[in-house]
Parts: structure tokens; sequence; C-alpha cells
């Protein structure tokens, strides 16, 4: 039966069908990204000197500097036990609790200057970290970190067992 300018219910009847296929289509795949846009992986720092791994430690999120362009030591450090320790395998992003959706807040060490800030970090995209830390909690600044594929990444547990008593 035609009716409506030319176009059967059958016309009708499968466009909708289209469109609704389409609509779950995107929607699902949208809640995939959504989903698997989380911060644990391996990040390269903005000036490309550095890469740091974000570990998952029980829904609290630490990072590490996992590769250095120029490794050095932790001469800066405030604890004078810790100033010849490596640089790769220091803990930067410190204990980062959720704070919202896509971002967690904790406290982010410095070794270029042995200093600790108060910041955070925000899943910008599935590839895209925004870091940021604040001096006196109003002075922040930060930067983007891309996602990079590692070929073996180390597993979270071993991260955070050797972050031991410190968290």
């Amino acid at each position: 039966m035609i009716a409506n300018g030319g176009i059967s219910r059958r016309t009708r009847r499968a466009a909708l069908v289209g469109v609704a296929a389409l609509f779950l289509i995107l929607t699902n795949d949208r809640a995939g990204a959504a989903a698997a846009a989380e911060p644990w992986g391996e990040w390269l720092v903005a000036d490309k000197m550095a890469r740091i791994r974000v570990a998952d430690c029980a829904s609290v999120l630490w990072g590490i500097i996992s590769w250095e362009a120029d490794p050095g030591v932790d001469s800066k450090n405030p604890d004078p036990t810790l100033r010849a320790r490596p640089t790769t395998g220091t803990p930067i992003l410190l204990a980062m609790k959720p704070a919202g959706p896509q971002r967690w807040d904790g406290s982010i060490y410095n070794p270029q200057n042995g200093k600790f800030y108060s910041g955070g970090v925000t899943m910008i995209s599935t590839d895209s970290l925004r870091v940021r830390g604040c001096i006196l909690g109003f002075l922040c600044g930060g930067e983007n970190w891309t996602r990079v594929t590692a070929a073996a990444l180390e597993p979270d547990a071993a991260i955070c067992a050797r972050l031991g008593p410190a968290r």
C-alpha cells in the first residue's frame, strides 16, 4: 500500500529499523570508547624526554618513570637516603584517587627539583592525558601526555608491590 507521498509502510518500517540499528551501533561504539578511556598504561610526556607507566593499585592511580632519554639519579629528593636512586622507576604520580568522571587527584613528585605538588590527571581522550600540578592550591600548570604502545607492560600488581608502604 502506498501512502504519504508514495512511500510504502514497508519502506518506512525498513528505514526506521535501519536508523534504530545505526543508533545502537553508534551508541555501543561510544560506550566502548568511554570504557576504554582509562589512564592505565604507558604515557609519553609532553617534551618526549620520558615515559610514565601508570598503574591501577586497588583503584588508586600511581605513575612511575619507566624510560628516560637522559637517565639520572634522584639527587634533589628531600629524603637524603633516596638521592642516589635512579630516576627510572621513581614514583611521580602518587596515590591519585578518583575525583570525578575520568579524573584522579593526588600528589605529583618532580625529581628535577625534589618538590611535591598537589595535582591530578584527567583523561581527555583514549590517547591523551592532562596532567596538572598546583603550588599553594591555586597557581596551577599542566601538560598533555600521549599514550604509547609498549611491547610488554609490567603487570600493575608488580608495580604496586614495589611501592610498598609508601602507599
